[in-house]
């Protein structure tokens, strides 16, 4: 090479030349991304890096009527909020300004929202050179690009037990965006990690208190996960406020079974135990917004009833939320509690819908009422 990739023959001709060639061969193919269509050729921001449905004539996307605002869009305007009164407020992004949504904050504060390009490594430890420094960094970066920044979280953050707040941004399944984007094992490789603090939040309106919580957290890194997509329309509070550090919350009441989870599988857990009662089936719902550290004293009080208990993650199942369920029941000597876990199971997660993939691997809310009932002896169960 270098070859033009739009000239088929010629790389058809270059692609059968390396084939043949013994040993490790490097073709070098010059693209140009949207190349024919004239909106995606101009594109300079990355509208364009993947696309739903769009007019052809004028490469308008058609977009679904928005009822509530983008998890993206909750979490950094929160911070922009909290910005305008915090001097020592920064943003840092490895290329994904417009992904998780910092232009607000980029046009409002240039000099404090720093983009470093495709470089999730040197963003991570920007970061902690700046918490250093006694700067308060907001990392935004993609659950599946901090993948590539792990040995800057253990020595140049955690470590150093610095005060870095991380969005991990599309956490869990990403629908659109592709099997090598499902942020499925954050939890696994942050929840050993010391130091590190963990959350997830029910609804938009917790969302905006936990970003609150990080930002005012001065005891070492956090982190907080955040879907794809948008919230759930819920109302926001005007003021914000500080959670308790590893402190959950029940949604529901139950004496038979509890079910504990996170995050975008809060609804399904609802649906599920709202079924259950009205089959005679009483189940505890768990809001379990601190992934690390957990609610101990919660633990230990419903560990104590003995009731089985499920726990459910859009996470990768090793490792993972509902492990720490087991290994607390082990460890602290609850050798006859029934915990089971629901979750993304050891597998890489093709393309697809959200939806189409929930139900591929079995985590939905049917699945969550039969394995209730597979939990509780019939003899236990209301008439």
């Amino acid at each position: 090479g270098p070859v033009d990739g739009h000239d088929y023959e010629k790389l058809f001709e270059t692609l059968q030349y390396a084939k043949k060639t013994k040993g490790p061969v490097l073709v070098h193919v010059i693209t140009k991304k949207g190349k024919g269509y004239k909106p995606a050729e101009s594109d300079v921001i990355g509208t364009w890096h993947g696309t739903g449905p769009y007019k052809i004539e004028s490469g308008d996307f058609v977009k679904p009527k928005e009822v509530a605002p983008a998890w993206s869009a909750v979490v950094s305007e929160t911070v922009l909020k909290l910005a305008r009164a915090d001097e020592r407020i920064v943003a840092i992004t490895p290329a994904m300004p417009v992904g998780s949504k910092l232009e607000k904050f980029q046009k409002e504060f240039p000099d404090r929202m720093i983009d470093v390009g495709i470089a999730e490594q040197h963003a991570t430890t920007m970061a902690a050179g700046m918490a250093t420094q006694g700067m308060k960094p907001f990392l935004a970066i993609y659950s599946t690009f901090l993948q590539r920044a792990y040995d800057q979280v253990v020595h140049d953050i955690c470590r150093q037990n610095l005060n870095v707040f991380i969005g991990i941004d599309r956490s869990g399944l990403v629908g659109a965006d592709g099997e090598t984007h499902q942020g499925v094992f954050d939890i696994s490789f942050l929840r050993h990690l010391p130091n590190m603090v963990l959350m997830m939040p029910k609804d938009e309106n917790e969302g905006q208190h936990l970003v609150y919580t990080a930002m005012q957290y001065e005891d070492g890194p956090i982190a907080l996960r955040y879907a794809r997509g948008n919230g759930l329309g819920v109302h926001m509070d005007e003021e914000l406020k500080a959670i308790p550090i590893g402190t959950w919350e029940t949604l529901k009441e139950g004496t038979q079974a509890a079910i504990l989870t996170f995050g975008t599988t809060i609804p399904m857990a609802m649906e599920a135990a709202e079924r259950l009662e009205k089959a005679g089936v009483s189940v505890k719902v768990v809001n379990a917004r601190f992934i690390k550290p957990m609610d101990e004293a919660y633990l230990h009080d419903l560990l104590g009833k003995n009731i089985p208990i499920l726990t459910i993650e859009e996470a990768c199942l090793i490792g993972g939320f509902g492990t720490g369920v087991v290994e607390f029941a082990s460890e602290n000597g609850y050798h006859s509690a029934l915990v089971e876990r629901m979750g993304i199971p050891d597998r890489f997660i093709e393309h697809g819908s959200v939806t189409k993939l929930l139900e591929e691997i079995g985590l939905t809310t049917d699945a969550v009422v039969d394995r209730i009932h597979t939990m509780i002896p019939s003899k236990q169960k209301r008439a």
